[in-house]
């Protein structure tokens, strides 16, 4: 018999699991969700994409500011759910709510945990030049990302790859892993594994003290700092043609050459590293919308010999 389900997730990213569920036949009593903020010029209140699909979808929306008051609490548990699924919800549940659902609340994370718990893993996996990501679903307890993992979907990650493309990668097949947890979790067949205890690690929010280009690391090293950032906040540089121009890159590959760091090796936007090179393939100017490289180069004169700092 399909599960009653109460789903908790905010941003773009948990949007497909809400959908993967109700494919599947399982009833979302109610979608837990951030509050509708101010954005954009005229500062309107604008929804989270979960609110937006959940209304789309005819479903209940409930925004609370917190979940540790009784009455909180008490509207949780009047849903009468088997289980939460919670997905990039931005809120931390409290012991009590996670008690509520008969069957527990499942979090589908994105990492191979216990690497890269906490806030943005997908930026610190492709920062930090991992190898391997991917998305694991775990009952939830009260630590940060610790609970028994229930199901893991592992792939490859390689230099192209920005943190856009892992996320929507990520999202599409978080959604098929949550789904089939859920009806593993239906059928009495779901196995729980503790996490390990080594190899944990903590992937923080990312500050935007953190999104300066240095030109000084290895071509490697820059080229996955600039994709695990793209594209927010977006690495950035300063380039000065002609003007002083404050440019953010979002997608770039190893080039051939050597020189300065930072210093523009040809006319197609090769760029020197502490060792080795990149090239640009497209960017941002401040104030503009991205564009290629070639798109930009149509428009300004880059010599070799100018320099990024």
């Amino acid at each position: 018999m399909p599960l009653r389900l109460i789903f908790m997730g905010t941003p773009d990213f948990a949007v497909p699991t809400l959908a993967e569920l109700q494919r599947r036949g399982h009833e979302v009593a109610a979608v837990y969700t951030r509050a509708a903020r101010p954005a954009g010029r005229h500062l309107r209140l604008q929804p989270t994409p979960v609110e937006q699909a959940a209304r789309a979808r005819s479903l209940k929306v409930i925004t609370p500011a917190t979940l540790k008051t009784g009455e909180a609490l008490a509207e949780f548990d009047s849903h009468g759910a088997d289980a939460a699924v919670v997905v990039a919800y931005g809120m931390i549940l409290p012991q009590a709510a996670l008690d509520v659902p008969r069957l527990g609340c499942f979090n589908l994370h994105a990492s191979l945990l216990p690497r890269w718990r906490g806030a943005a893993p997908i930026n610190r996996a492709i920062m930090a030049g991992d190898t391997e990501s991917g998305v694991m679903v775990m009952k939830m307890d009260a630590g940060l990302d610790t609970g028994a993992v229930a199901a893991a979907d592992r792939l490859p990650l390689s230099d192209r790859m920005t943190a856009a493309d892992l996320h929507d990668l990520l999202a599409e097949r978080g959604a098929a892993l949550m789904g089939a947890t859920i009806d593993a979790l239906e059928h009495g067949m779901l196995q729980l594994t503790p996490q390990p205890k080594e190899g944990v690690s903590y992937a923080a929010k990312i500050d935007k003290a953190e999104a300066r280009i240095d030109w000084n690391q290895q071509a490697q090293q820059v080229l996955r700092h600039i994709h695990g950032l793209s594209p927010f906040p977006g690495a950035w540089s300063q380039l000065n043609a002609g003007e002083t121009m404050r440019i953010k890159i979002l997608r770039c590959e190893p080039a051939p050459g050597q020189g300065g760091p930072g210093e523009v090796l040809d006319d197609a936007l090769a760029v020197a590293c502490g060792q080795g090179a990149i090239r640009i393939l497209q960017l941002q100017r401040e104030g503009k919308a991205q564009m290629t490289a070639r798109d930009f180069l149509r428009g300004t004169a880059v010599m070799p010999k100018l320099r990024f700092t």
